[in-house]
């Protein structure tokens, strides 16, 4: 069986804010359409400061004006089997693996789409 989670890179090589926009919007434009693929992890990394960099925010602000579109946002530091909106989003899709589920990762988010949820 296919995994619901489909997951890209944007920190890698680092980009400018509007190029991650972009492929943000094709790669969930791809996955709206896809029979098998309902949330998107998005990598952003953390930023060498320590504190989140451009790409982390450019990731997260995109989400947040998109958020009506979306059935859940997870960041990755809230993204565990023991947290509300992961466990709704697990009942909705179904189980699936991922290596950072309860690692408390503050380089991704997670983003979920479709009316099931």
């Amino acid at each position: 069986m296919a995994s619901p989670l489909f997951t890209i890179d944007v920190a890698h090589p680092p980009r400018p804010p509007d190029v991650v926009e972009e492929e943000l919007l094709r790669t969930l434009a791809k996955i709206r359409n896809s029979p098998v693929h309902r949330v998107l992890k998005v990598v952003h990394g953390y930023g060498s400061s320590g504190r989140g960099g451009t790409t982390r925010e450019t990731v997260r602000h995109w989400a947040f004006r998109r958020r009506r579109d979306l059935r859940a946002v997870i960041e990755g530091e809230r993204y565990a089997l023991g947290d509300p909106a992961t466990q709704e989003l697990r009942r909705g899709v179904g189980q699936y693996a991922d290596a950072d589920i309860g690692r408390c990762n503050p380089g991704i988010v997670g983003l979920a789409h479709g009316p099931e949820l």
